[in-house]
């Protein structure tokens, strides 16, 4: 099955260090991400519905980037990525969000994000 790479642009009220918050920190994590999430070193095991996965953050720029690699990947070069950044126009906050899938499930996958987001801006103050 071929895998497809999905990006997705969202926006938020919430700040920068605020919304990175919400991306790096297990108390913020479970609130719209994961069931739970434990972290050892650089190693995230996100838990959902009692199945976990494992990424490791390859890449993180304080308020500007995060990047998980899924260590059970197939393959190397899919990530998982966040991008946030301060609009020059209307001082919102933009998130981009970056991730792969199969091609079939492109649709349902951008609309799990939608929701996922949803719930982050709920959580975020917006």
């Amino acid at each position: 099955m071929r895998r497809e790479k999905i990006d997705l642009e969202f926006i938020f009220k919430a700040s920068p260090a605020i919304v990175y918050q919400f991306l790096t920190q297990p108390a913020c994590l479970v609130r719209w991400f994961c069931d739970a999430v434990d972290i050892n070193s650089e190693v995230y095991s996100f838990s959902w519905n009692g199945s976990a996965e494992d990424a490791e953050m390859v890449d993180d720029i304080e308020e500007e980037r995060v990047r998980f690699k899924w260590l059970d990947a197939d393959d190397e070069d899919e990530y998982l990525e966040f991008r946030m950044y301060k609009s020059d126009v209307t001082y919102e906050t933009i998130l981009e969000v970056t991730d792969f899938c199969d091609a079939d499930d492109v649709p349902s996958t951008k609309d799990l994000w939608r929701s996922q987001i949803e719930q982050l801006k709920t959580e975020c103050g917006g």
